[in-house]
């Protein structure tokens, strides 16, 4: 970017009320920034209404290798679509970039007015934050290819890619990294927050197999953060979400693997479930580093209470059926579908229930340690709804290995991550579902030492939630983001 300054003009609502246009008509009707015929209405940081200028616009659509499309436009709607149906937002300008160059020249442009921003990476943020009303949208769903080169054992994945490609492009070589358990989450979100997945018992967290980042902090500047450059930036990243600026490239440490594998669910009816956690909360932590076993709690559409449990086990097949022996003679399962195959098949199976459009809420909950009052506590907890289901993101292994400083994730001492899950499609429902995923998680909470903060994001406060962490990552943020450009996400507040 020339760093061409752009016109600058920020308004108090009451100012803004003046012009006859922005307390109108709202928004203007052009489709794209460059044909822009008037100015529009925007949010500042502070929630106050401000022009965007019809030449500032122009200018800003001039800068772009991709779009910057407003509302009219016949991608503005899909574009400003993500995953949880519950967010219906409307952004004065959504920035399709296409490279770090169009990141860049976005971020300027909100900085400069002190325009509320959000980033949009896979569009998967359970509270919303990749989205908002009257701002700035940075959407990086057209940067999304992933490369291998298998003989370095790496993968670049773009700041818009998905996990699926990253999983399938790195399968392809006989390799593979810690990805989540819902194939169409951003690569992005899932990685700053640090990124459960069913091989970080092994290999780690996504975080602990980042080498680099390409990132365009709210300077506008384009950085190359890794442990030799911004090495303060790095660890940061690692862990502190999105609060340090727009992150367009990854690489990541691949691991060879076998794609054919042990794994699947077994299933009790619910009325089993006592003995099934019984059994998970004495063994969970010795399980060795290869095997992935995590329970769900869960009521089917028709009413049938569930316990279910996921397994994966990356290692020798005959060591993981010995394994899992003792798991599989508790009770009388209704089915049990643990088996060699394609880890595809696991990598996407909740994908469905999960899909695009559903209104979801969720609460979450570190547990270090298992104990016969927090088996009591979910037994307690549940309560047959069928929007509700008590999952989780098991750890240990190699995450807990890592020291609690080497990364900004605090929680490295976490044997599971449970997460109280509600999804419905009815918005008349919103209300009363969220309450009921509250209470679930209530009689959770005494039990629990911190949160994900990739789920749970409605917290007032954060940091007590980063620990010992929090000092270094505010150190960060006022070096990065002084102005908080970047606040979208479990704030980390400069001041």
């Amino acid at each position: 970017m020339d760093r061409r300054k752009f016109c600058k003009s920020a308004v108090a609502a009451g100012v803004a009320a003046s012009y006859p246009l922005l307390s109108g008509c709202g928004r203007s009707e052009t489709p794209v920034a460059t044909s822009a015929n008037t100015s529009i209405r925007g949010i500042s940081l502070d929630g106050v209404e401000i022009e965007l200028e019809k030449a500032a616009i122009k200018e800003l659509g001039e800068s772009m290798t991709g779009p910057v499309l407003l509302s009219g436009h016949p991608d503005y709607d899909s574009a400003r679509t993500i995953w949880n149906g519950m967010h219906d937002k409307r952004p004065a300008l959504i920035a399709r970039c296409m490279n770090s160059e169009d990141v860049s020249n976005a971020v300027t442009f909100a900085r400069e007015r002190e325009l509320l921003t959000a980033v949009r990476g896979g569009g998967h943020s359970w509270p919303g934050k990749s989205i908002c009303d009257d701002g700035l949208m940075i959407d990086l769903s057209q940067m999304n290819a992933v490369t291998v080169d298998a003989e370095a054992k790496r993968a670049h994945a773009q700041g818009g890619a998905l996990l699926n490609a990253l999983d399938a492009n790195a399968l392809e070589h006989g390799l593979v990294t810690t990805a989540g358990v819902i194939s169409h989450t951003g690569v992005g979100g899932f990685t700053l927050g640090a990124g459960f997945g069913r091989l970080n018992r092994k290999y780690g967290l996504a975080v602990d197999n980042l080498r680099s980042a390409e990132i365009v902090t709210a300077d506008g500047k384009i950085r190359r953060a890794s442990e030799e450059e911004n090495a303060d930036l790095f660890w940061a990243i690692r862990g502190g979400g999105g609060n340090f600026g727009v992150v367009t490239s990854f690489e990541f440490q691949l691991h060879p693997f076998e794609r054919n594998i042990f794994s699947g669910g077994i299933v009790w009816p619910v009325e089993q479930a006592r003995d099934v956690l019984e059994y998970y909360a004495e063994h969970a932590a010795s399980l060795s580093d290869e095997m992935y076993m995590g329970p769900t709690l869960l009521t089917t559409p028709d009413g049938a209470g569930l316990i279910a449990m996921d397994i994966v086990y990356n290692g020798d097949p005959v060591a993981g059926e010995k394994e899992l022996e003792a798991l599989r003679k508790i009770g009388t399962p209704i089915d049990d579908g643990v088996k060699m195959q394609d880890y595809m098949v696991m990598q996407t199976n909740q994908d469905a229930a999960f899909g695009h459009g559903v209104r979801s809420y969720a609460k979450n909950a570190m547990i270090k340690e298992w104990s016969q009052g927090l088996v009591d506590a979910m037994l307690d907890a549940y309560n047959g709804d069928p929007r509700i289901f008590i999952t989780n993101h098991v750890a240990g292994g190699a995450v807990k290995r890592v020291g609690e400083l080497d990364t900004a994730f605090p929680h490295r001492n976490a044997e599971i991550m449970l997460v109280i899950v509600s999804g419905w499609m009815d918005p008349a429902q919103d209300d009363e579902a969220i309450a009921a995923t509250r209470e679930v998680y209530a009689k959770l909470d005494p039990f629990t030492g911190g949160y994900y903060s990739n789920i749970d994001t409605d917290r007032a406060k954060v940091t007590g939630n980063y620990g010992p962490a929090f000092e270094r990552l505010h150190a960060a943020k006022v070096q990065y983001d002084p102005g908080n450009l970047f606040r979208l996400n479990s704030n980390i507040k400069p001041t």
